[in-house]
């Protein structure tokens, strides 16, 4: 029997697959790519048509030795990796690294880990999509000649280890004008009319709103507006002038994307966006499962199309029919997105019988929250829509209208097992209005006059500038998760609660690259290159002539903002704070950990100190001043200035007058504190031995 030697991206991945192909078959990883450019030079010959200078990644000279040998003895190598861009490319650079034994390579790629889709692979293996590979090198080469170039403008005006990126920064200038509308947003007055009325025959009471004067709507923005219609709606008489009974549908949300599934996961959840991808990766690669062994639980999870196969459409037929009953089953086809790429399924579970609560113990607490949420979505996906009665009644006192509306579900359809969250959570009314009649008249109860103010847009979480990039254009399922873990590693946001804001270090490197890379910072830039890359990988577009006619422009623009920027300074911001060494003023700077106070006498006088926050309630144990501090993870704690020299005070909540502490809090806290400490001794330990060894 021939040998066969298969190659994936992670051993998780390895040890799933080995199990279905027995015999003589090896399953080997690679651990993600295995060349890349380099890390300390542009690794991009411009000269030489945008050559990319590939190496071997440092560290994995032992693990290509291992391939090639294993390459070598095998009669058939498999290149298994992930099936969109970046797997291609990965295969590539395999293919490049084995070229000794090109005649025995060969390309497969599978939608789901189960053992018929990798045997179905296996048996239909293809040559590597070099269009694929070439949008993948189109995208790394035009990134890292704008991350590379623009970068150290950053740390000759900001300071040094800053990043710029095509995306990250546009993700950040997105961040930055919704901040700034926030400041600049004028509140402005608005006025409801709400009146409690009762149905003199069933003796219900229901609330209707005002709606206008003659059919026509009437917006309210003062009191003497409101107080006018008030003065006429307390003498005439509420008569219903309309009733309207109808049915509405709801309709279930298609399978999961890769989008929708991070913003769901947000939504629902509470994960990040990285915890999001990191579990799912778990669930795509295989989990153990009792009789089953190491499975593959869902599909690809990098994915813009919400299309099925139709063996999984008729797996979750069988499930809802002989769970539910037939009347919760409809078959439904979704559309793919404009400009989505449709080469995957959309995210859901591979096994229709192995359902979350019945492998529960099989999977970690995240695994099973995140393989729940898609396997419902899924489910919900091909189920019946629910079904409402719904009741709109118009009601009109003189010349005004008002207007009530009630709804009773009657059948749930989809929603006896999932329904999609939204950014905003807007309560939906349930219950049915009084059977009324037209013509009849309705008693007053109470009126209820409102007054309100617009309120600006709200900042945006994980999940909203996930929409907010994927609507616009902006990167692609893979790029969304390390796009906003790489802004808050540079703190050029932060997190509130759920909230993004921008930093001080991400407003000052904001307005540095719109103001001075207007053609490469901004969205229509942006969104226009990922669909050039879309058509280098449909092979409609040559992938070195679009990086030849983006880099002209480029070039010149870069030469032109360094000249201009050569003899600017940023202002530094001046506290109030005088240095306690020389006297001048302090002066805010942003460092690794972001924003401290400086002496500006540097390199004279070197005085440095962090900046304290406080709050106004003095320390429940000694009376001192309170400061807030945050964990590693951003989030706050409250510890008395003098800990731990004379008083131990520290704790999660915010003090409140004349509350007292309960010093059982110290031990929690302390726990996550005092662990960001130890790991950074540890590094400092490891830094040292390695230059003692040197």
């Amino acid at each position: 029997m021939a040998s066969k030697l298969i190659i994936v991206e992670s051993p998780a991945k390895a040890n799933t697959i080995k199990k279905f192909l027995g015999g003589s078959t090896k399953v080997v990883a690679s651990m993600g790519h295995i060349r890349d450019l380099p890390k300390s030079k542009l690794g991009v010959d411009i000269e030489n048509d945008f050559e990319p200078e590939y190496i071997n990644i440092r560290g994995k000279g032992d693990l290509i030795k291992l391939l090639k040998k294993e390459a070598k003895q095998a009669d058939k190598v498999y290149l298994a990796t992930d099936p969109d861009r970046e797997g291609e490319a990965i295969a590539w650079h395999l293919a490049t690294i084995l070229k000794d034994e090109e005649d025995k390579i060969t390309r497969v790629t599978f939608n789901e880990i189960t053992k018929g889709a990798v045997q179905k692979a296996i048996k239909e293996p293809r040559d590597i999509d070099i269009n694929l590979v070439d949008a993948q090198q189109a995208r790394r080469v035009l990134d890292r000649i704008v991350g590379y170039k623009i970068s150290p403008l950053l740390w000759k005006k900001v300071r040094r280890g800053l990043s710029a990126g095509r995306v990250q920064s546009v993700a950040v200038e997105l961040i930055v004008e919704r901040e700034e509308e926030i400041e600049n947003f004028k509140p402005e007055e608005y006025w409801n009319i709400y009146v409690d009325l009762k149905d003199k025959e069933s003796k219900k009471q229901f609330q209707a709103k005002f709606y206008g004067q003659n059919g026509k709507k009437l917006e309210m923005h003062s009191k003497e507006e409101v107080d006018k219609i008030l003065e006429t709606i307390e003498k005439e008489k509420y008569i219903v002038e309309e009733v309207k009974r109808g049915e509405k549908k709801r309709t279930p949300a298609p399978p999961f994307t890769t989008s929708t599934m991070q913003q769901e996961a947000s939504r629902k959840l509470g994960f990040t966006l990285k915890r999001t991808m990191a579990t799912a990766q778990g669930l795509y690669e295989g989990v153990k499962i009792p009789e089953r062994g190491t499975v593959g639980l869902i599909t690809y999870m990098r994915t813009d199309s919400t299309r099925i196969s139709e063996e999984a459409r008729a797996a979750a037929k069988t499930h809802i029919v002989n769970t539910y009953g037939e009347n919760y089953y409809e078959n439904r086809y979704y559309r793919a997105k404009k400009d989505s790429q449709d080469a995957h399924e959309g995210i859901r579970p591979t096994y229709a019988d192995l359902e979350p609560d019945s492998i529960k113990d099989s999977l970690t607490k995240d695994q099973y929250k995140l393989y729940k949420l898609i396997y419902n979505r899924f489910m919900a996906s091909q189920m019946a829509p629910a079904v409402y009665d719904t009741m709109a009644v118009t009601i009109n006192r003189g010349d005004y209208n008002f207007k009530a509306n009630g709804q009773l579900l009657k059948f749930k359809g989809f929603m006896t097992l999932y329904v999609e969250g939204t950014d905003i959570q807007e309560k939906e009314e349930e219950g049915m209005l009084p059977d009324l009649k037209e013509k009849q008249e309705v008693d007053l109860q109470k009126i209820n006059p409102k007054q309100s103010f617009t309120e600006p847009p709200p900042r945006y979480t994980e999940a909203s500038l996930v929409k907010a990039l994927e609507e616009k254009g902006i990167g692609r399922p893979s790029t969304y998760s390390p796009t906003i873990t790489t802004i808050l590693e540079r703190r050029y946001i932060e997190k509130e609660q759920k909230q993004l804001v921008p930093t001080e270090l991400g407003k000052v490197v904001n307005k540095l690259l719109t103001e001075n890379f207007t053609d490469v910072i901004n969205v229509e830039f942006t969104a226009k290159i990922e669909n050039e890359f879309d058509e280098i990988a449909e092979g409609n577009e040559e992938w070195k002539k679009m990086l030849r006619e983006f880099y002209g422009p480029f070039e010149k623009e870069l030469i032109k903002v360094e000249k201009e920027l050569e003899h600017v300074e940023l202002k530094e911001e001046v506290s109030d704070i005088p240095c306690d060494k020389c006297g001048r003023m302090m002066v805010y700077k942003y460092g690794r950990y972001g924003k401290f106070l400086a002496c500006p006498g540097y390199p004279e006088c070197k005085n440095a100190k962090p900046i304290v926050e406080t709050i106004d309630v003095p320390c429940p144990k000694c009376g001192a001043t309170v400061q807030v501090r945050k964990t590693k993870r951003k989030r706050n704690y409250y510890i008395c200035e003098n800990n731990p020299k004379s008083c131990d005070y520290i704790s999660w909540n915010k003090p409140k007058p004349g509350e007292k502490w309960n010093p059982e809090e110290k031990a929690e806290v302390e726990k996550e504190t005092k662990k960001k400490t130890t790991k950074r001794k540890t590094a400092k330990t490891k830094k040292t031995t390695r230059k003692t060894k040197k």
